[in-house]
């Protein structure tokens, strides 16, 4: 049984002070009347009620404190949506407009435009956004002007461009069939393998912008490095998962949670978590080794705890809130799920695994869902989700600083619990 589950049944009890003080300090300062604190039988057991009262309530409603920083994190991200929306008009302009009109390049340009407002359009936005609510956030108001927020607001749209070129290249890779709700790109009518050329025109873009917006500033170079790094650094991890498990080859010995770890790490975290902060720090002159340094270990812990969740959602998440099919099971992927599986399989469940797992029949997909219900996976990424939860809290008050706490807990708030 859940630890939370067991406790809701034991409500309240008695515990020493040592074996809960841990425990505070992954939760939070659970503040003590100083009534009991003169008291080690009340302030153990007042302690003890109150560790209870939280693993008890929604995680969410841990660190009082911080919560209202991440949501004032999440209230800036619902405000600053739609200016971030209304750019994007903005940067399809400045890369298409000019050459629309060109005899020789015409027809090209008029294909990247349709490539930019089909393929960018319609994700959640976290990324992008995150560039220009956490240089709001580093950048004293004066010195926000309306070049500095416009800057801001590309640096986000580049991200999203970067997100926009992976998608369309992973889902060919991956014989996705629909993205965001739609049709993936080179399944659309008279599109197929030319979307590999579409892919790289949306990566070129990057470029052409951050020249066009930010070739004047002092961060220039370091956000073109910060870019082409993680683009190599996704690109490795796309690369490992693509070796671990190839389609129509079969190796569950490749299934290894450290071999999962690094494709994580280098696929999904530096571009999803540690790019847009990072971003946003060069432009707002933070440059430091030990800020970034910083900054990364809890980001790339979140970037792990994103891509489990992901990996959680493509099997049993509802796909009208998705907006995708999950296919790892038939993709033969090194999924976080086929990864716990096999760790606490039987001799006979692993025989299941071998038999059904990178298959496109519909009866053996269904097999294998069975297969990790059965073993109640669902449960063992609900407990994880509770723990990830709590390193997470444990890391940002450990690292934030000098950076505001604030600035990760929006990422965390949005994160959480998600169900897309």
């Amino acid at each position: 049984m859940p630890l939370s589950c067991w406790l809701r049944s034991v409500r309240v009890f008695l515990m020493p002070a040592p074996c809960w003080v841990p425990q505070e300090r992954c939760l939070g300062s659970l503040r003590r009347p100083s009534l009991v604190r003169g008291c080690p039988v009340l302030g153990a057991w007042h302690g003890a009620r109150c560790w209870c009262q939280a693993w008890t309530e929604e995680p969410r409603s841990l660190h009082s404190s911080l919560r209202m920083n991440g949501d004032q994190k999440l209230d800036l991200y619902d405000q600053e949506k739609q200016n971030f929306l209304q750019h994007f008009s903005q940067i399809v302009k400045v890369l298409t407009e000019d050459e629309l009109g060109n005899p020789e390049t015409g027809d090209a340009i008029a294909r990247l435009k349709e490539v930019l407002e089909y393929n960018v359009i319609g994700g959640k936005y976290h990324r992008g956004l995150t560039v220009l609510v956490v240089f709001q956030e580093l950048v004293e108001p004066r010195q926000q002007d309306a070049e500095s927020l416009r800057r801001a607001l590309t640096v986000g749209w580049c991200i999203e461009l970067l997100q926009a070129f992976f998608l369309v290249a992973d889902d060919i890779m991956d014989s996705s069939l629909t993205r965001r709700g739609q049709p993936c790109w080179y399944k659309k009518p008279g599109i197929g393998l030319d979307a590999v050329n579409d892919a790289m025109l949306l990566e070129a873009c990057i470029y052409r912008l951050l020249k066009i917006y930010c070739r004047d500033q002092p961060y220039y170079l370091n956000l073109l490095e910060l870019f082409l790094q993680t683009c190599y650094q996704t690109e490795l991890g796309q690369a490992l998962d693509l070796i671990t498990s190839p389609p129509g080859n079969l190796d569950l010995s490749r299934f290894t949670e450290k071999r999962y770890k690094s494709i994580v790490k280098y696929k999904t975290a530096f571009y999803s978590f540690y790019l847009p902060v990072a971003a946003a720090m060069y432009m707002a002159g933070i440059d430091g080794e030990k800020e970034h340094a910083n900054a990364k270990k809890i980001l790339m812990e979140m970037g792990e705890f994103f891509q489990i969740q992901d990996d959680y959602l493509d099997l049993f998440g509802d796909p009208s809130v998705t907006g995708k099919v999950g296919t790892d099971i038939q993709d033969n992927k090194c999924s976080w799920l086929v990864v716990q599986c096999l760790q606490r399989a039987s001799p006979e469940q692993r025989q299941i695994i071998q038999e059904n797992y990178g298959q496109k029949e519909e009866e053996k997909v269904a097999r294998v869902k069975m297969l990790y219900e059965e073993m109640d996976l669902p449960a063992v990424f609900t407990q994880y989700e509770e723990d990830s939860y709590c390193r997470l809290m444990s890391l940002v008050e450990q690292h934030a600083a000098p950076l505001p706490r604030s600035i990760f807990l929006g990422f965390v708030q949005k994160i959480y619990k998600r169900r897309k």
